[in-house]
């Protein structure tokens, strides 16, 4: 028998950050019991587009379940991790405590329960040799909890997002409460390409060149890098992706405060002077953001927010129930890598 339409489940997010994630699995039918980050401006982001959230500001490693019995059960764990770092950069200390949040995220497994678990991390996890002593530790735990896991790699252009981000993703289940699993499958439509999600943005203030703009623009974004929290400004990425943004006509080496309005001109004799900056805004909406979701803080916070997030639209491809017998769980994935 097929779910209601109308049944909702439950959900702990941890690490949830500007929400990203969570508003996907909300859109999926997921409602959150609890969502905790150790940021006080990714709680705030929460708190103000979503007022009746439970938002907990704590650090992973701090948090015990005892003290929240709510999140005890749940149908899903989701978290959408820091960045884990393989190689050289594990001995860093940065990339250690990362390392640290990703295996408290398992050993959290132990007091709540959940029925699923899912994770979103870099690409690299699932695939690369030097992240196996890391897949090695999370397959052991989860087996001796009793999950079944999967590990795969998707592509937020394949789910409808502007920009080509490959995300890494971890789901486990509890044995026996599903049997196959179908990774979701890329939408039948292309995404939209830069122009397209941004014209009318570009637009907004009165620019004369926003439909050339938007025409040349004629392909996704390159993937959005959050950067550091500690030091440097807002800009689009490493020294590749500004190359692709240069050859889209944008500046990635800065984020604008506002569109370009009818004085800026198009000239790329200029240099980077002639070419458009991106607004934070713009910035979501190759992430999947609705437009009416808020960022708190002043413009390199939010950025920051926005680079680091989880686009939603993959969390609901993710969450969503689909054909199969794996329907009454709402996660759906096909086994394509470690196990």
């Amino acid at each position: 028998m097929e779910e209601s339409p109308l049944e909702r489940l439950s959900c702990l997010a941890v690490c949830a950050g500007a929400g990203g994630l969570a508003l996907g699995l909300e859109q999926a039918g997921f409602d959150p019991v609890l969502l905790l980050d150790n940021r006080p401006v990714a709680c705030e982001t929460l708190r103000l587009n979503r007022p009746r959230w439970n938002v907990l500001e704590t650090d992973l490693l701090d948090f015990d379940p005892v003290d929240h019995q709510a999140t005890y059960d749940v149908d899903l764990l989701a978290a959408g991790l820091p960045r884990v770092k393989a190689g050289a950069a594990v001995a860093r200390a940065d990339s250690a405590e990362e390392i640290r949040v990703l295996e408290a995220t398992i050993m959290l497994m132990h007091g709540v329960q959940p029925r699923a678990l899912l994770v979103e991390n870099v690409p690299d996890l699932v695939s690369k040799p030097a992240y196996e002593p890391i897949r090695a530790y999370v397959s052991a735990e989860l087996r001796h909890l009793g999950y079944r896991h999967h590990w795969f790699v998707l592509n937020a252009m394949d789910h409808g997002v502007p920009q080509d981000r490959k995300q890494g993703i971890l789901v486990a289940f509890q044995e026996g409460s599903v049997g196959d699993f179908v990774v979701p499958t890329p939408d039948e439509n292309p995404p939209p390409t830069v122009g397209e999600a941004l014209g009318d943005s570009m637009a907004a203030r009165g620019w004369p060149h926003a439909t050339a703009w938007a025409a040349q623009a004629d392909r996704v974004a390159p993937t959005l890098v959050g950067g550091s929290w500690n030091r440097g400004g807002a800009d689009l990425g490493p020294t590749g992706s500004k190359r692709s943004w240069a050859r889209m006509r944008v500046n990635g080496g800065t984020v604008a405060d506002e569109p370009p309005g009818p004085e800026f001109p198009w000239d790329v004799s200029l240099g980077v002077k002639g070419i458009v900056a991106l607004t934070v805004e713009q910035a979501a909406r190759l992430q999947g953001f609705p437009d009416d979701w808020s960022f708190a803080g002043r413009k390199t916070v939010r950025y920051r927010q926005v680079g680091h997030a989880s686009p939603p639209p993959v969390g609901r491809a993710l969450g969503t129930r689909r054909p199969g017998r794996a329907r009454r769980r709402g996660l759906t994935v096909r086994e394509t890598g470690h196990r």
